[in-house]
Order: structure tokens, then C-alpha cells, then sequence
């Protein structure tokens, strides 16, 4: 299942075509065999993901979500289809290339913070800016995340909030176009966890990177663009919101 903007008449009558997708998933499936058990954890899933937009993933654990993540991100590979970025088709890409992507072009964030504990929080996000081809200062993706009064803080004198909000810094010190985010709000408590919305919105909004966040919590998708809502390996819904809602708005 996948959306695509149609064709729209501009003010002087001309035809403008949408642009080409960021991604195109393209009949993905994804088996893996553990002895004698084979699972189908996704199943001919077609999508198309455009620069910019903020898309929620919702689905019940093992609707294949995650799995779906990974392979946009490069951390795992279809068994049959294909995964085009910006037009190059990364199944017939070799492991360099695919690690090029990684670096260059997307940044994670998970439910654990992945935060390596004897590092102060700068020195955590230039992890990530040491390797990046144009990245930012880690100064200022911290700052970006309202964390300039923590650069030396190590992580256990951060909340978990602030903890999270420095692995957001440190996925998108690289600059990269693609945010992809598993549960990132899965521990932390409702106040905190809007924090954390709030700073991927920033992060949408002013930097322009597509985001897609997997949730188990239906109300983040009204902060969305679209929602996905997968089961069993299929994607069984694409809605898109016809009016967003702040991440302020959202109750749970």
C-alpha cells in the first residue's frame, strides 16, 4: 500500500508533478527461519515515504513493525523486493554501500537510549560527528534539543528524557534525511514523553527530515502527516491526518 501525491494545476495553469518519493518499498517481504520454524514477519509490503513527512507506525508487537524499520534503515535486508532511496535500489547495493547509507543518511533513535555512560553528553553526540561527512557541532544539536546547559553532564546525571533528547542530538548531528524512531517514548512517563515528541516535531519542522516513529500508543498518531497501521506483516492501513495535532495536544 503506498501514497502518492497526485499531479496539482498550479496558479498559472501548468501541471506541477509531485516529486520523486524519498523511499519506495516495492513487494518487501522478510523470512527468517529458526530450525524447523519459518516466520513471515512482512509480507509483499508496498510504501513510499516523501521528504519531510512525520509518519507514525501503529501495530500490536510482531505486526512487523520493526522489522519494517530496519530495513528502511539498512540494519537488515528483504528476502525478496526492493528498497529504492533517492533512486538507487540499495538490494542490489553491497554492504559498503549500504553502510554509506547508515552513515550518511540516517540516524536512529530507540527506546534505550544506546548512551555510552562514561562519555559527557557532548562527547556521546561527537561519537556520531567524528564520521559524518557534513555534520553539525555537537554544541548545537544539543542546543537544538534544549540541552545546552548539559554538554558535560554524563548520563547518569540526566534524566530519562534528557537522556533520550541526547540521542535524538546525536542522530541528527549528522544531518541526516531520514529519523527513524523505535518506541523512543516507550520508557518514559507522560510528561516526559511529550518532551521528547515535542523535540522530533522541532526536529520535522525546522530541519525538514522525514521521521517515522513506531509506537504501541495510537494517540502519538495524531501528531502525524500519515499513519501506517500494520498486523501480521502487512501494512492494513494509510491514513493521512487531515489536521495535526501539537504534540502539547495529545493525551494518553
Amino acid at each position: 500500500m503506498t501514497y502518492s501525491p497526485g499531479p496539482s494545476i498550479t496558479s498559472g495553469g501548468l501541471i506541477a508533478v509531485p516529486p520523486q518519493p524519498l523511499f519506495q518499498i516495492q513487494g518487501v517481504t522478510k523470512t527468517y527461519t529458526m530450525g524447523e520454524v519459518t516466520v513471515q514477519a512482512l509480507k509483499s509490503v508496498d510504501l513510499e515515504l516523501h521528504q519531510g513527512e512525520f509518519v507514525v507506525l501503529l501495530g500490536a508487537s510482531g505486526s512487523g513493525k520493526s522489522t519494517l524499520l530496519n530495513i528502511l534503515g539498512g540494519l537488515d535486508v528483504p528476502t525478496t523486493g526492493r528498497v529504492i532511496f533517492q533512486g538507487q535500489d540499495l538490494t542490489a547495493g553491497s554492504d559498503r554501500i549500504l553502510t554509506r547509507f547508515r552513515r550518511r543518511s540516517v540516524g536512529f533513535v530507540f527506546q534505550l537510549y544506546n548512551l555510552i555512560p562514561s562519555l559527557t553528553a557532548r562527547e556521546n553526540v561527537a561519537l556520531v560527528t567524528d564520521i559524518a561527512a557534513n555534520p553539525m557541532d555537537p554544541r548545537e544539536a544539543l542546543e537544538r534539543v534544549q540541552l545546552g546547559d548539559r554538554l558535560d553532564h554524563f548520563p547518569s546525571q540526566l534524566s530519562g528524557g534528557e537522556q533520550q533528547r541526547v540521542a535524538i542530538a546525536r542522530a541528527i548531528a549528522k544531518r541526516p534525511q531520514v529519523l527513524l524512531c523505535d518506541e523512543p517514548t516507550g520508557a518514559l512517563d507522560f510528561q516526559t514523553g511529550k518532551l521528547v515528541l515535542e523535540t522530533l516535531a522541532q526536529v520535522n519542522q525546522e530541519l525538514g527530515t522525514t521521521i517515522a516513529v513506531i509506537t504501541h500508543n495510537a494517540s502519538i498518531a495524531g501528531m502525524a502527516d500519515r499513519v501506517l497501521t500494520m498486523r501480521s506483516g502487512t501494512i492494513t492501513a494509510d491514513e493521512r491526518n487531515q489536521q495535526k495535532l501539537s504534540p502539547g495536544e495529545l493525551e494518553w
